[in-house]
């Protein structure tokens, strides 16, 4: 990565986020020529230029160069409580899933936290209480998830303008995503869930 030479060889105060170095870890999102990506990703041959221009992720306060502080990304993420909510008593082996129910949730899991689509929301840029495009796709995630038993009025958290309703269905989302993930669609599925749960009192999957 060209970053960790000139850390290494020019400037040695240049401070940026990285680990995998395999596009799985999410650290080193970026703006890269005006487009956001992964740095560890991305090949300075493939520019055709000598010079690139890297800015730190938008709608997050720069703490150095091109290290912005997550807290707000973090903050969001947690309220939707990303992880599986259980009712009923633990089974002996695992909780079975079918391959139908699965794919349900596939996209969503390839989710790697960069907080791209964070950083492309322009809902962000002028409303910094929105919930954001990756905690409602995780949300989507679970309530899709044939393993996961949260009420359905566990979706009257994000049914408002400041959830849901407030995404303006760019796309921006869609197209910084280094994982093929599409918030904007589990955004839509979140609003046919309510939609649903509104005219027949259920909404859920």
């Amino acid at each position: 990565m060209v970053l960790l030479r000139i850390r290494d060889e020019i400037d040695g105060t240049l401070a940026f986020r990285s680990s995998c170095r395999s596009a799985v870890c999410g650290s080193c999102a970026m703006v890269i020529n005006g487009k956001i990506d992964l740095a560890c990703r991305t090949q300075a041959s493939s520019f055709g230029t000598n010079t690139i221009i890297l800015e730190p992720l938008p709608n997050m306060n720069i703490i150095k160069d091109l290290v912005v502080d997550m807290t707000p990304f973090w903050n969001m993420y947690e309220k939707v409580k990303p992880y599986l909510i259980r009712n009923s008593s633990d089974p002996d082996k695992e909780i079975p899933q079918t391959d139908a129910d699965r794919k349900k949730i596939d996209q969503y899991v390839n989710c790697i936290l960069c907080a791209s689509c964070y950083g492309a929301c322009p809902v962000l840029s002028r409303d910094p209480d929105y919930v954001g495009p990756a905690a409602l796709a995780k949300l989507e995630r679970f309530m899709l998830d044939s393993r996961d038993e949260r009420p359905d009025d566990f979706l009257d958290t994000v049914n408002n303008d400041k959830g849901v309703w407030g995404c303006d269905t760019i796309l921006r989302c869609i197209d910084a995503c280094p994982k093929d993930v599409r918030p904007t669609d589990s955004i839509v599925g979140l609003r046919k869930q309510l939609v649903k749960k509104k005219l027949f009192g259920k909404g859920r999957k």
